[in-house]
């Protein structure tokens, strides 16, 4: 199975490809679909649409899985992260791909083994369990993370999606 796992964002929202066969894991690719600061909010999710978009064309994901929002103190940046996050569901739905949802919590658990795991603590496990790949930044390990998290909890969740 092909998974595409990502981390939603406005301004870089990081993409992680691997697939899984049985407790095999593999790496396809990974890196960020980054949107320019100084444009309008349409435009911004428009750019991030269409990278989603050939992204998926490119790795033929069979699946993806998104990790959840949390939400801010600040209300404006939650309703930016909730739009960008809208815009990654639409990709994965366009591209007819099943769609799993986690939180953050849980992938640190599945990946690391804690929930309450930090980035860096995420980021090296990442690489620990893809041998040979090195991670470039940590919204694309975070992408890599819920890929791997749903291929190691996502059959059951999906049985009742496709």
């Amino acid at each position: 199975m092909i998974v595409l796992g990502l981390d939603p964002g406005l301004a870089a929202t990081g993409w992680g490809v691997i697939e899984a066969n049985g407790n095999r894991l593999g790496h396809r690719g990974h890196g960020t679909v980054k949107t320019p600061a100084a444009a309008p909010l349409a435009d911004r999710l428009r750019a991030l649409h269409e990278g989603l978009i050939a992204v998926i064309g490119e790795f033929g994901a069979e699946v993806a899985a998104v990790e959840e929002v949390f939400v801010n103190a600040n209300p404006q940046s939650t309703l930016k992260l909730g739009q960008a996050r809208g815009v990654v569901l639409l990709a994965a739905a366009n591209a007819r791909l099943p769609v799993a949802e986690y939180a953050t919590r849980l992938v640190k658990k599945a990946v690391v083994g804690v929930g309450s795991a930090d980035k860096a603590q995420v980021h090296a496990m990442v690489e620990r369990l893809l041998p040979g790949v090195k991670v470039s930044g940590s919204d694309a390990a975070d992408a890599l993370a819920v890929a791997i998290a749903h291929a190691h909890l996502g059959a059951s969740r999906l049985r009742g999606l496709a």
